[in-house]
């Protein structure tokens, strides 16, 4: 399954291989091509993720509630992701694990440019190490798994070996790949020992910086990714939770990958062709990249929520506090208890006259928070004078039935 993928992308890195004749430019365009075609799939990646960690304070104050009753606390998680359109389970964490199942397959493309840059047959390819290994054993080290990039490195420099060997082989593959970028060899192993007991020089400086950019750039991405998370982390009342933010499970993990990451990103880049750290640097600042836009887009949605569920939390507050109002004023004109004969009609319209008012208190205090400037609305007065009953003058009513309309 994994050629439905390593091959169209081998191609694509060979195309820009010949359209740039450098294999530093044409793995960085590479790299590029690689997250734009990612994006969709990393947009729903970035959009669930944001749910989940935005829902996390809510998730623990269930628990905390149901804390003696798994069944309960799990009805009532699922009511609420369900609400927020979240999946918490293994949907939730798929579309995180896409990406990697693709970049793991065009990191073969990456390592095997004989295979998919050249397009060399497994026979060929094996041979040509060979021969090279025959010729100067020297240039391979324990580690055969990047063993194409260092052939493909020195492959026109035995060209007369390998042509006697494969005597079919194409004349492109004799020339080899041009692995020289700003004066670095991307086909050497970094080496600390090159750096500190030999020479200095711009090729062996340039080598060891590649793992150490690498590695700074993905904490770079952490740093920026988990300030974006915790700044969507907010109460039932759409209100930002730092504390929350702090003690969330995605925090604690964020806080270790921080580290633990780029840690093996630094010591993989040491252990590799210096190409594998330029292609890792280029795709992780592109995701970073990507990150910002998407934490943009998907705020200003989210952002739009939160402000609409604080606007709800205020009218709902602001009409308890007018219940509450209207039931101290109550006992206190009535503290012995004795109950009026008042109709339910003029009771009901009372009680909705009462949370209109209570809603427009809270409209009102939000708006200037919001510092939203409110249109004063006309005072509507009814025909009568009378709000409460607007029609008491009868349809026979004239207004000018008394006036003198005679000219004088």
């Amino acid at each position: 399954m994994d050629k439905i993928i390593t091959v169209p992308f081998g191609y694509l890195l060979d195309w820009l291989y010949q359209l740039f004749h450098n294999y530093g430019v044409a793995l960085i365009f590479f790299a590029i091509v690689v997250q734009i075609v990612m994006l969709p799939i990393s947009a729903k990646s970035k959009k669930s993720m944001m749910k989940m960690t935005r829902l996390q304070p809510r998730l623990n104050a269930i628990k905390e509630k149901y804390a003696n009753d798994p069944q309960k606390q799990q009805e009532a998680m699922q009511k609420l992701q369900k609400e927020e359109g979240a999946s918490m389970g293994c949907g939730g964490c798929l579309w995180s694990l896409v990406p990697l199942l693709i970049l793991i397959p065009l990191y073969s493309v990456v390592r095997q440019p004989l295979t998919y840059l050249l397009h060399e047959s497994p026979e060929n390819i094996k041979e040509i190490i060979a021969v090279l290994k025959e010729q100067n054993a020297a240039l391979f080290s324990s580690n055969s798994f990047y063993e194409e990039i260092i052939a493909a490195s020195n492959i026109s420099q035995y060209a007369d070996a390998i042509k006697e060997a494969i005597p079919n082989i194409s004349a492109r593959t004799l020339e080899g790949v041009n692995f020289s970028f700003l004066g670095i060899d991307l086909g050497v192993q970094p080496s600390l020992g090159a750096l500190f007991g030999g020479a200095l020089s711009w090729p062996v400086i340039g080598a060891v910086l590649m793992p150490v950019v690498s590695a700074g750039s993905q904490v770079l991405q952490t740093i920026i990714t988990r300030r974006a998370n915790d700044s969507l982390v907010t109460n039932e009342k759409g209100v930002q939770d730092k504390e929350a933010a702090k003690q969330s499970q995605t925090a604690k993990t964020s806080s270790m990958m921080m580290w633990m990451m780029p840690a093996m990103s630094l010591w993989i880049g040491f252990s590799v062709p210096v190409a594998l750290s330029l292609y890792w640097f280029i795709g992780g600042i592109v995701r970073t990249v990507e990150d910002i836009f998407l934490n943009k887009k998907y705020r200003k949605i989210y952002d739009a929520e939160d402000a609409e569920r604080l606007k709800k939390a205020m009218e709902e507050e602001a009409l308890e506090a007018e219940k509450e109002r209207l039931r101290a004023e109550k006992r206190a004109a009535n503290p012995e208890g004795i109950s009026e004969n008042t109709s339910k009609k003029k009771l009901q319209k009372q009680q909705q006259q009462a949370e209109e008012a209570a809603r427009a208190a809270a409209k009102k205090e939000y708006n200037a928070k919001k510092g939203i400037v409110e249109e004063e609305e006309e005072e509507k007065t009814t025909l009568s004078g009378i709000a409460d009953r607007p029609y008491c003058k009868g349809r026979a009513y004239d207004p000018n039935r008394y006036t003198n309309t005679e000219e004088s």
